[in-house]
């Protein structure tokens, strides 16, 4: 494909591209190049599918007639699973973010002018706006809420090994549909408004990344960039970009047909309704970031699930009347501990888990994959009997139990043998990090003693990080 790009660029601008740089992927299958002549530069753009493709280059169109900074499309190929667009830079808003803070007057003001723009997205946007060109659905509905949500439940409830009751769980997630349906959504919802889609063009905020866009209510674009986990803003930060956002909303709004709903919008009733679509938005995400980074391996989704938790924490402070079950669950999920790799950490970290096989084997959440699994069920098990059903591999009593059975001991020098080797080999590779897990009926005897056994054998013998983790015990 990247021929086509080369092609396209020719008859766009005349001569051959100097270069084809392929630019950092995102979270999508979209892949990204940069092709320059001298001075000229353009983006390439590969799509596996055609109709998001499509989707894509129709919402470009309406909002660049809208006057809205989003990038020009040059060239489409015939069988539209190409095209070239406006180069618009390497700063995004979120790394600007990063690097000075919020607070940073330079930051601030392009945060203060996205959310000014963002009603002239939402409304102007809609505007004659043909919502079949979308894709995958026209508008936010009620499958595309369940999916989202059983997103959550399949990609990241299941994998803590949370306990729930599906069908309660189920029922609400219908209710909380009813809720989100119940308000207007005659306007264009760009579903992805984050900081990471904000590039910054000649001082500007431009506007990237929209082809999940779709008809939907105002209130899910404003908790997706206000809530965007890794950013960090305050509660006094979104108050004030909550108003400049509403300030700008009623201009909008009072130019635009069938807006007397909004132009009659109390900031209280506002904030009724984002909180539900805060939280809404924050379990699409954490459904996001398990797949993302749990089964596809993407380190930095990783990285963004222990501020997504706070977020969810800080949320659950909130009443919602109309789904109780599901709040329970989720108080559950952020009681978890959040077993994540330190990523300051020089030289080698050996992270040791202990767990129960009934709740699945621990995710590697470095993304490295590999290490080893340990199986302790053939091991005499001290939860057979009354007196240590109480304890766990940690307690006095147990481990006296487990220190007078030969069988533990001869596993556990098999197991130091196979781990030293991995140890030494990868230390003197420099790899960063092993895990190493070990399995028993229930996760509280015989695998919490063998996890603390190897941690101390290591700290004693080698220099080397241990992250310990007890699963099950939530240790």
């Amino acid at each position: 494909m990247t021929e086509v790009l080369k092609t396209l660029f020719r008859q766009t601008v005349g001569c051959d591209a100097d270069s084809l740089r392929p630019l950092t992927p995102a979270g999508s299958n979209r892949r990204y190049y940069r092709l320059q002549a001298g001075d000229l530069s353009l983006v390439g753009v590969v799509g596996t599918s055609i109709e998001e493709n499509e989707a894509f280059l129709a919402i470009d169109s309406q909002l660049y007639r809208a006057g809205i900074h989003v990038p020009e499309v040059r060239a489409v190929s015939d069988d539209k699973r190409c095209y070239l667009q406006e180069d618009l830079g390497d700063v995004s808003l979120f790394s600007l973010i990063q690097q000075d803070g919020v607070e940073a007057p330079h930051v601030w003001a392009l945060l203060t002018e996205t959310m000014r723009q963002l009603p002239a997205i939402q409304f102007q946007g809609a505007e004659g706006f043909d919502f079949s060109n979308c894709y995958p659905s026209a508008s936010m509905d009620r499958r595309g809420i369940l999916w989202d949500l059983n997103y959550f439940k399949y990609c990241y409830l299941k994998a803590t090994g949370v306990d729930f009751l599906e069908a309660s769980l189920e029922d609400d997630f219908e209710r909380f549909a009813d809720v989100l349906l119940g308000v207007p959504s005659d306007t264009f919802l760009y579903r992805d408004f984050q900081s990471r889609n904000v590039m910054v063009h000649d001082g500007q905020p431009w506007f990237i990344d929209f082809q999940g866009g779709r008809r939907g209510p105002i209130y899910y674009d404003v908790a997706s960039f206000l809530w965007q986990a890794r950013a960090g803003f305050s509660d006094e930060q979104r108050d004030r970009l909550i108003d400049v956002y509403l300030d700008a909303l009623q201009t909008v709004a009072s130019t635009s047909e069938g807006a007397k709903e909004t132009l009659a919008l109390s900031k209280e009733t506002f904030l009724t309704r984002l909180r539900y679509f805060v939280l809404f938005r924050l379990l699409q995400v954490l459904g996001a970031y398990g797949f993302r980074g749990w089964f596809e391996r993407k380190g930095h989704f990783l990285q963004s699930i222990p501020q997504a938790i706070d977020s969810l924490r800080h949320e659950l402070q909130h009443t919602f009347a109309e789904i109780p079950y599901l709040v329970e669950v989720l108080h559950k999920v952020v009681s978890l501990p959040q077993p994540t790799l330190p990523l300051e950490a020089e030289g080698l970290t050996v992270e040791i888990n202990s767990f129960s096989f009934r709740k699945g084997i621990p995710d590697d959440l470095s993304g490295n994959g590999g290490g080893f699994v340990f199986d302790c069920r053939a091991i005499h098990n001290p939860g057979r009997y009354e007196q240590y059903k109480s304890f766990t591999g940690r307690d006095k009593p147990v481990i006296d139990f487990l220190d007078a059975t030969d069988d533990m001991a001869l596993f556990l020098t098999h197991v130091y043998a196979l781990v030293d080797q991995a140890v030494e080999r990868y230390l003197a590779r420099g790899f960063s990090h092993l895990m190493v897990s070990f399995g028993c009926t229930g996760g509280q005897h015989r695998s919490v003693y063998a996890a603390e056994h190897l941690a101390q054998h290591l700290r004693e013998k080698y220099p080397v990080h241990i992250l310990l983790n007890h699963r099950a015990q939530q240790i």
